[in-house]
């Protein structure tokens, strides 16, 4: 039963975002990932998991905050939930209508993905979702959608995050091509570039950094190495000793600062077969 799942294996986080940005349809894809649905949902085809009422499906919109249940290990490819973390997922409202229910879900999140449309970049709804979670010290990752979309921009997007919400934001991914031509990720910790294939993008495939991008990638993962050991001072300490910093412990240390809400990693996706958050 879920009240018996260990506690600390027990994470609550939200999807919050400006109306249209893609919280649904990421929602969505975190199901399909973890093994809990086969078949990805599409708002406008009015078959998603968390869109359950006849309103919502019907507009296209969401209404109420919905929570869904997953179960992750990445490294366990087993079905025995007890060497997975349960996740409770909640779906909030981006319509300006219905905010009130993304501050009342505020008060039980651990996490928050706050997801970006990466046309518009930050939007109205996603300045006032931003306050109610700093307002409720929750720790936040930002997710910067739709990169396939004409007029899409990676850069752009990250400065208007800049701008309008945080100064602590830095780069965890940058897209591999932009708009049409956009086709994966690169993961600037691992240094491994990241494409989707397959059925839904199932397949996930590693593959070298594109050379066209390297130097690219090289420049702003030497800018986030430096934000992560900020965050704990023995790491610091080893980095100006000029001792290289393992990527474990670069991992520990992000997840410290990001808890602490010293710092909002940033990553990147497509609307369709959307790149999983590692």
């Amino acid at each position: 039963m879920a009240r018996d799942y260990p506690l600390e294996k027990v994470r609550n986080f939200g999807i919050i975002a400006h109306i249209d940005a893609g919280k649904t349809t990421t929602s969505e894809r975190i199901l399909f990932y973890t093994g809990m649905s086969h078949k990805i949902g599409e708002v406008h085809e009015g078959d998603t998991v968390t869109d359950w009422m006849e309103q919502e499906r019907e507009r296209g919109i969401t209404i109420t905050a919905a929570a869904i249940t997953c179960f992750w290990n990445p490294t366990y490819m087993g079905t025995d939930t007890s060497y997975k973390h349960r996740f409770n997922i909640i779906d909030t409202p981006g319509h300006i209508d219905f905010t009130s229910e993304v501050k009342r879900s505020m008060r039980v999140l651990d996490g928050a993905v706050v997801v970006f449309d990466g046309v518009a970049g930050v939007e109205p709804q996603s300045e006032t979702n931003w306050r109610y979670a700093e307002e409720a010290n929750v720790p936040r990752i930002c997710y910067i959608n739709k990169l396939d979309r004409t007029g899409a921009s990676f850069e752009k997007s990250f400065a208007s995050i800049l701008e309008r919400l945080s100064t602590k934001a830095v780069r965890l991914q940058i897209p591999v091509g932009a708009e049409g031509d956009f086709s994966g990720v690169v993961d600037l910790l691992s240094m491994k570039a990241y494409k989707f294939e397959g059925e839904m993008g199932k397949e996930v495939i590693a593959y070298d950094v594109p050379e066209n991008i390297k130097a690219e990638a090289a420049k702003y993962r030497a800018e986030l190495v430096e934000r992560i050991v900020e965050n704990d001072d023995a790491v610091m300490n080893d980095f100006l000793e000029g001792k290289e910093i393992p990527l474990e412990t670069l991992k520990k240390t992000l997840r410290k600062g990001v808890i602490e809400n010293k710092i909002f990693p940033v990553l990147t996706g497509r609307r369709r077969n959307t790149p999983r958050i590692r």
